[in-house]
């Protein structure tokens, strides 16, 4: 731990009174601390942009502010410089089984449905888009810039993800959340939320949904059931074959954000295995997607 980040989170200009910041564990782009003051519990984010993963904080902060407004969101209670103070949640945080209940999925398409059409109408200032395909080819340059360990499998990426880009056609653009991982939903018992928007921005829905089942290997049946709830309509071919190229493009760029990772980010984390397993199945969807299409 950083004893001078800890320090200077205990030295914010919010608290009433002298605090102890604790460590928050599961951040792997962040560093956490959650601070009690005056018989309230905080969450206090520490982070400078990261431009090679899209990252601005300007975008990330203006994002949960619309988020809490829309009612999906904790609180933002404080910010300076790479640092910000949100309201703990109490609650329980999700687990990828969490997420194949029948009844927490519902509840998920439901908030991520309020995020989409909400946040843009308490958005204030500029906004980040996040186009995958723009992200992947970024992040390539930046994996051959690093002289990656997978260096060799770069061209071979950019290939796929033209081909991936093409089977998409034409979007409608919502504000969406772009890193739907099981543990950035949090219950406290009467509603959900939703945390973590450091890669928030215009994107189409689609990516939204087809990240949420990759990241949390949801099955073909809770597939078409999701974006049967989310479209109000039967899943026709068409729709199916773009949800499965977007399935690809999500975890190809999981893949990449984790071999780009491996090369520059200082937090403790198992990057090489992140990327392994990731790689596994982005190699495994893509496999499927062309046999089927």
């Amino acid at each position: 731990m950083n004893t001078r980040t800890r320090d200077r989170v205990a030295h914010l200009d919010f608290w009433s009174s002298h605090v102890r910041p604790k460590p928050l564990g599961g951040g792997i782009t962040n560093t956490n601390f959650i601070v009690g003051d005056a018989g309230e519990h905080f969450v206090v984010r520490v982070g400078k942009d990261i431009p090679i993963h899209g990252i601005m904080r300007f975008n990330e902060i203006a994002a949960a502010r619309a988020a809490h407004a829309a009612g999906i969101s904790p609180e933002i209670v404080y910010s300076e410089d790479g640092i910000f103070i949100m309201r703990f949640i109490e609650g329980q945080t999700f687990s990828e089984h969490d997420l194949h209940e029948q009844q927490n999925l519902e509840r998920i398409i439901h908030l991520i449905q309020i995020g989409h059409n909400e946040i843009p109408k308490h958005f204030k200032g500029p906004a980040l888009v996040f186009w995958p395909f723009h992200v992947i080819r970024n992040y390539v340059d930046t994996a051959r810039k690093g002289n990656s360990r997978l260096k060799d499998l770069l061209p071979r990426f950019l290939e796929i993800n033209k081909e991936l880009e093409n089977k998409i056609g034409e979007i409608k653009l919502v504000f969406a959340h772009n890193d739907l991982l099981a543990a950035n939903f949090i219950d406290d018992g009467k509603r959900l939320w939703l945390l973590d928007w450091d890669y928030a921005g215009y994107n189409t829905a689609l990516f939204d949904l087809a990240n949420l089942s990759s990241n949390n290997e949801l099955s073909p049946q809770q597939e078409n059931w999701i974006l049967e709830i989310y479209y109000q309509q039967p899943v026709t071919d068409r729709l199916r074959h773009r949800f499965e190229a977007m399935k690809c493009v999500s975890l190809l760029r999981e893949t990449l954000w984790s071999i780009v990772s491996e090369i520059h980010s200082t937090i403790d984390f198992d990057y090489v295995n992140y990327t392994r397993k990731n790689l596994a199945r982005f190699e495994s969807a893509y496999k499927a997607f062309r046999q089927s299409y």
